[in-house]
């Protein structure tokens, strides 16, 4: 699960009248379940939107696409001048390598978009990177993944054929056992 959070100190002024949206995008090594987020925003857990279309959450990572998240963070009751955002996202499936079993994901810093309600009908809706000077941008998220190794292949696959033969040898054993048949 990813969470976002998001600190402006004292650069704005009245942040209760704030929103504070976030335009994550989503590498392909990672994917975001458009139907978990369906359910979370259901139980008001979350406010995110996929904007990606055209999104396989079952391609495997070298198939797979970017993704778009929108997510309205929320205020943070324990600070005053904070945000923060929940977001669930999955490891897609990666090829095995031949020499170490892991590989790497960046997840880039996301995209900040500010809507505050100035009171008299003035609305305003801008980029923060743009309006804070002095903001403290942290590095991209590296994520450090296990994946399988290219000279475990023949062992997995034996392995799972004997049990796959295995299993379906005891249901069957199972069936004629205690099945009762009537032709």
């Amino acid at each position: 699960d990813l969470l976002i959070k998001v600190k402006f100190g004292e650069s704005i002024e009245d942040l209760q009248t704030c929103r504070l949206l976030i335009k994550q995008y989503i590498p392909t090594g990672l994917f975001v379940d458009p139907y978990e987020l369906s359910s979370l925003r259901e139980r008001n857990i979350t406010e995110a939107v996929m904007v990606s279309e055209n999104f396989n959450i079952e391609a495997p990572n070298y198939l797979s696409k970017e993704s778009e998240v929108l997510i309205y963070a929320r205020q943070d009751s324990q600070c005053i001048d904070c945000f923060q955002a929940f977001l669930p996202v999955h490891y897609r499936y990666h090829r095995p390598h031949s020499k170490d079993g892991e590989t790497f994901i960046v997840l880039n810093n996301p995209d900040l978009l500010m809507y505050c309600d100035q009171g008299k009908d003035c609305k305003s809706f801008w980029r923060v990177e743009n309006k804070i000077k002095g903001m403290m941008v942290y590095k991209n998220a590296n994520l450090q993944v296990p994946v399988g190794l290219t000279i475990h292949a023949s062992l997995v696959c034996s392995v799972t054929l004997f049990i796959t033969i295995l299993c379906s040898t005891l249901i069957l054993v199972a069936v004629f056992k205690y099945g009762h048949f009537s032709l």
